[in-house]
């Protein structure tokens, strides 16, 4: 539920993310994003994306691993020791270590099976953590030791959300397609980051967000405002475009 102050939308009223209501947008944006993957030409699946070591392909090799870890915890004790591994050979961050093993391991897949795992895989892992307990959720982890301190329930349903989501954005960029967006679907997404981003910078703002996914968001009261696209306005948020002001309070994706 959310307050509107002058057809504004109060942020700090924007209820957060519920569980069911995570893995209910996170099985949509993978039917999304596999049939934007299904659309792809050869030459699509070879364009550099925003993430300088991937080009499209890589990149859903990286998300395919990472579907493929959520769905099984054997796959996961898996990719983790072999990230472990990969790290001692040749140091790094493990976020890092563990990318290049999920994209390694998967490098013989032709689109049309990276397709076809990948929502198999996004599928049966939201079943996955659907059926996790709220005490496990409350788990609290350090991935690096630059990170935050995040739950296992706030990774499990926020951040492997937006990171799907946000490399949908990422391939539509490099492919030059449309980016497919409803206030219901992105809309609800980009209200929750609003409403992190608002809460880690904690200022007075008036945010105003262009296209289908966007809305008017206050924070105490307005403020400074800023005007950006929806979409445009994530991706700053994420480090995927140079950010001025309170743009350069960075969100977790």
């Amino acid at each position: 539920m959310t307050v509107r102050n002058e057809g504004a939308i109060e942020a700090a009223a924007i209820s957060p993310l519920g569980h069911d209501e995570a893995q209910d947008l996170f099985i949509a944006e993978v039917g999304r994003t596999t049939e934007l993957l299904r659309t792809l030409s050869p030459d699509d699946w070879r364009s550099q994306t925003d993430c300088p070591a991937w080009d499209v392909r890589q990149m859903y090799l990286h998300v395919l691993g990472a579907h493929e870890s959520g769905a099984s915890t054997r796959e996961l004790v898996h990719q983790l020791w072999a990230s472990s591994r990969y790290r001692r050979a040749h140091g790094g961050p493990p976020h890092a270590a563990l990318s290049y093993v999920q994209v390694a391991e998967r490098e013989s897949l032709t689109p049309a099976d990276l397709t076809s795992r990948f929502e198999k895989a996004g599928l049966a892992a939201a079943r996955s953590r659907r059926r996790m307990l709220a005490p496990i959720r409350a788990i609290r982890m350090n991935a690096d030791p630059d990170y935050e301190k995040w739950s296992l329930g706030y990774l499990n349903d926020t951040i492997y959300l937006r990171d799907l989501w946000m490399h949908r954005v990422d391939a539509t960029r490099a492919t030059n397609r449309p980016m497919i967006l409803t206030p219901e679907h992105d809309g609800r997404i980009v209200a929750d980051i609003v409403a992190e981003w608002t809460r880690r910078h904690d200022k007075p703002t008036t945010l105003e967000l262009t296209s289908q996914a966007g809305g008017t968001y206050v924070s105490h009261g307005g403020g400074e405002r800023v005007t950006l696209d929806a979409v445009e306005y994530c991706r700053i948020l994420a480090g995927r475009a140079p950010a001025q002001g309170l743009m350069t309070t960075q969100v977790p994706f």
